[in-house]
């Protein structure tokens, strides 16, 4: 009985290995359907807002960093200021405000490791100068000679 066991103990440790080391999945085919939209709140007209700005002003760059192909955009103004006001309870509850080289930060999210994909209103020392930076995750055409 012992010996029974102790086989049946050491092929059910085989099965799992097997599985465990055996050919991975074929991932699903992709789904081509379109994304379900619905009806945007006040928050995505100041990101709307901040883009049209920037691309009429020419304030965008783009950052290529390690697999990252980012456009930046940059609004300042009235415009930047109501953001800055607008993203303070959100900073709050996340914990994402932080004070740097004499400014006022707060972000969409907590900052990491760099400031790569965080979106961010700063105002300076007596809360003037606002600015805001969005990022925009580009992929590699951005970077795409053809």
């Amino acid at each position: 009985m012992r010996h029974l066991i102790r086989f049946a103990a050491v092929a059910a440790l085989l099965a799992t290995a097997a599985c465990a080391h055996g050919p991975e999945a074929a991932a699903p085919p992709p789904d081509y359907t379109p994304l379900e939209t619905r009806p945007t709140g006040p928050h995505a007209r100041l990101y709307a807002d901040c883009i049209r700005q920037a691309a009429e002003r020419g304030a965008y760059r783009q950052v290529i960093d390690g697999g990252d192909e980012l456009l930046l955009f940059t609004c300042d103004g009235p415009l930047a200021a109501a953001f800055w006001q607008a993203l303070g309870p959100h900073s709050e509850r996340v914990g994402s405000g932080f004070e740097e080289g004499g400014r006022r930060y707060r972000s969409t999210a907590p900052v990491i490791r760099n400031l790569i994909g965080v979106d961010y209103c700063s105002v300076d020392a007596s809360g003037g100068d606002a600015r805001c930076l969005l990022t925009f995750n580009a992929g590699d055409f951005l970077i795409a000679d053809d």
